[in-house]
């Protein structure tokens, strides 16, 4: 890969790793679209939790990852949030980048394109000269 490359690439990166480590901790604490229409016809208090009405919300459940390393935003074991919120985006970043990366490694071409005049293997295994001569498997001539 090219130098330029390279740099778009880790350039790329680094933002992503600023807004996911420090960005995140400023987002809206507020419920989204899907959380506020579960809400409808229940009353909450200020931790969100339902205390009057009946809603969709009510039949909530814990998912089953609720106790995983990375759940609800934060890591589990880190006591400040905002270092909690900041290192599991930047952990999700990274993993998500590892991953990435690796799916393209393993997808990339390895090797040349055979050129005009080079004799490649077909899936056969027969050599087939390419060219204006190329011969197809099972083809007589």
């Amino acid at each position: 890969m090219k130098n330029r490359s390279w740099a778009f690439l880790a350039g790329g990166l680094l933002v992503a790793l600023l807004l996911a480590g420090v960005v995140s901790n400023y987002a809206s604490s507020h419920p989204d679209g899907l959380d506020s229409s579960l809400l409808k016809g229940c009353t909450v208090d200020a931790d969100d939790t339902i205390v009057a009405g009946s809603c969709p919300a009510q039949q909530a459940k814990d998912h089953e990852l609720a106790d995983s390393p990375l759940a609800d935003y934060g890591v589990r074991g880190v006591q400040n949030s905002f270092l909690s919120t900041g290192l599991s985006g930047v952990l999700g970043v990274l993993v998500t980048f590892a991953v990435g990366a690796g799916g393209f490694w393993l997808l990339r071409r390895r090797g040349t394109t055979p050129a005009d005049g080079d004799a490649t293997t077909s899936a056969e295994g027969d050599i087939v000269a390419s060219g204006d001569d190329r011969r197809h498997a099972g083809a007589n001539g």
